[in-house]
């Protein structure tokens, strides 16, 4: 026959249940769940400790039987220590008689109550533990016994259940948010033309999923890495700043093309320690943006939001995501830039062609014809002040008719076009040397097969700019040109013993050196310049193959 005690049990788990099925919290699940075993079993302390998704230490932990005050004398919540480690770590029912005399105790903090009798249940569903349920003190102080235990036991398996479901909610939830963010992007990648707040959409976006303090986005600028995006807390000091590409993590990244998660930014030796101090980070993760296996950027998250600053693999697996959006907006806009350049070069060098050939053909045949006539009126019978005026005259013409044939040849040689790129060297270096004292030395070793157009073209002007920049920079008494061709691409080299400059970004500009980047980039070329005292040297690179 039922008891009227085995009755209100019945009825506790009954009710406790419906509860469960009909409550959207899960914070109010667990309280429902704690009150119930502390009823069922007659204790005057339940608590139900989650455990993370490690599995290693507890992010949940509901009590009941505390009132306020002692619940603030004993501070922080238990993190899955002594006792409530060993359940953690063996998922196996625990009943105690004295948690004192227990070896594996470490005690209680100052503050918490007394506590002897002991019993802790496993909150397992298919295997998976979800966390505990722990009671202590029973209210006529007596040992918890079996029948606690299968009652806690049923309990415990409802409570498996609102877990793994709110979990599954959990994730359900940040893949349909991961989802809208990736469809969001996907669309601003075809509609939108500004890089910049396609950057800042994505570092935007990744910091809310992934729930971080601080993500920007850096692309590389010389020998420099460059914040061009960024979101949180230190967003605005961020932009602009510069990491060098070297000495920091965020280049280390970018050379290797790997990504990285790190725990601690202070005890990583790769680290920049100026930027992480600058912006009081601890934790980081860097991901390479790329290319057609070329890495072309970084993404840098710093500090996940909460307790734990510790970044995990699901958040390293979403920005790797981002990364990839991130990566084909910037290559997309360098190939717009790098197309818009190309039409640029294509459009003046066509227009220094036209030129060229309008000075030669046009303006040099008529300064001939004037020459023609000129010589005739000078030749007739006339005063000896009209010869004078008409001797002056015709030097005049014939001044102006040279300068327009040395402009011809600045503006488009059509030794370049006919011949090729060394006889239009040669002809450069003839010119050079008859305006200046400069003793000039051109060596070139490029085979009998001519080179592509676009790469003689290229060539050209580059020694052309640096002659230019040789005879109004750099006062020097020799140069030395050299041109060599090895298996896919040609060296060019261009030395002067001048007084040199410093290589900083105002000079460049001012030398021109910004131009030769530009155009030798459009080819895949490099462009490499030292100066010092001692004089400077300008090298290229470019790809013929």
């Amino acid at each position: 026959m039922t008891t009227a005690r085995e009755t209100d049990r019945l009825r506790t788990l009954l009710e406790t249940g419906m509860a469960i099925t009909s409550e959207l919290s899960l914070d109010g699940v667990l309280e429902r769940i704690v009150r119930a075993a502390a009823s069922l079993t007659g204790a005057q302390y339940a608590a139900l400790g989650v455990i993370d998704r490690s599995g290693t230490a507890l992010e949940r932990f509901v009590t009941t039987g505390f009132d306020e005050e002692t619940v603030r004398s004993i501070g922080d919540p238990p993190h899955g220590r002594g006792i409530l480690g060993v359940l953690i770590n063996d998922a196996q029912p625990l009943r105690l008689h004295d948690l004192g005399e227990d070896p594996r105790s470490v005690g209680f903090p100052p503050g918490h109550p007394p506590m002897h009798r002991f019993l802790g249940v496993p909150i397992l569903l298919r295997g998976v533990a979800y966390g505990n349920l722990y009671l202590t003190e029973r209210e006529d102080g007596s040992d918890f016994d079996e029948e606690d235990e299968e009652l806690v036991t049923l309990l415990a398996g409802q409570a498996a259940v609102a877990v793994e479901n709110a979990r599954l909610y959990e994730s359900a939830t940040a893949w349909s948010r991961q989802l809208e963010s990736l469809n969001e992007i996907g669309n601003a990648l075809v509609g939108e033309l500004e890089l910049a707040r396609l950057l800042h959409l994505i570092a935007s976006r990744l910091r809310e999923l992934i729930e971080a303090g601080n993500v920007a986005i850096a692309l590389p600028a010389g020998e420099e890495l460059r914040f061009e995006a960024a979101a949180g807390e230190h967003a605005d000091a961020m932009i602009g700043v510069t990491l060098p590409r070297a000495s920091s993590k965020a280049g280390r990244v970018l050379a290797r093309g790997h990504s990285e998660r790190i725990d601690s930014l202070i005890d990583d030796p790769e680290v920049h320690q100026d930027a992480t101090r600058q912006f009081g980070s601890r934790t980081g993760l860097y991901v390479p943006l790329l290319a057609r296996d070329e890495a072309i950027g970084v993404i840098i998250a710093h500090d996940k939001l909460g307790a734990d600053p510790r970044f995990g693999d699901n958040d390293l697996r979403l920005a790797e995501q981002f990364a990839a959006r991130a990566a084909i907006a910037v290559d997309l806009s360098r190939r717009v830039a790098s197309d818009s350049l190309r039409r640029v070069v294509r459009g003046q060098e066509l227009e220094r062609q036209r030129l060229a050939r309008e000075l030669h053909d046009e303006t040099g045949q008529a300064l001939t014809s004037i020459l023609l006539g000129l010589k005739a009126v000078e030749d007739a019978e006339s005063s000896d002040g009209l010869r004078v005026a008409v001797g002056e005259l015709r030097e005049l013409v014939v001044a102006t008719l040279q300068d327009v044939r040395r402009l011809a040849v600045e503006l488009r040689p059509k030794a370049l076009d006919d011949f090729g790129l060394v006889p239009a060297l040669e002809r450069l270096v003839e010119t050079f040397r008859e305006g200046t004292d400069t003793k000039v030395q051109l060596e070139a070793q490029l085979g009998r097969e001519r080179l592509p157009a676009d790469a003689e073209t290229t060539i050209y002007r580059i020694v052309q700019e640096a002659l230019t920049n040789i005879v109004k920079h750099a006062e020097a008494k020799s140069v030395s040109i050299s041109l060599v061709r090895r298996g896919g691409a040609v060296t060019t080299v261009v030395e002067d013993d001048g007084r040199g400059f410093d290589s900083s970004v105002t000079h460049e500009e001012r030398l021109g050196l910004v131009g030769m980047r530009e155009r030798v980039s459009l080819l895949g070329g490099r462009v490499t310049v030292e100066s010092s005292s001692a004089g400077t040297t300008v090298a290229v690179e470019v790809p013929v193959s």
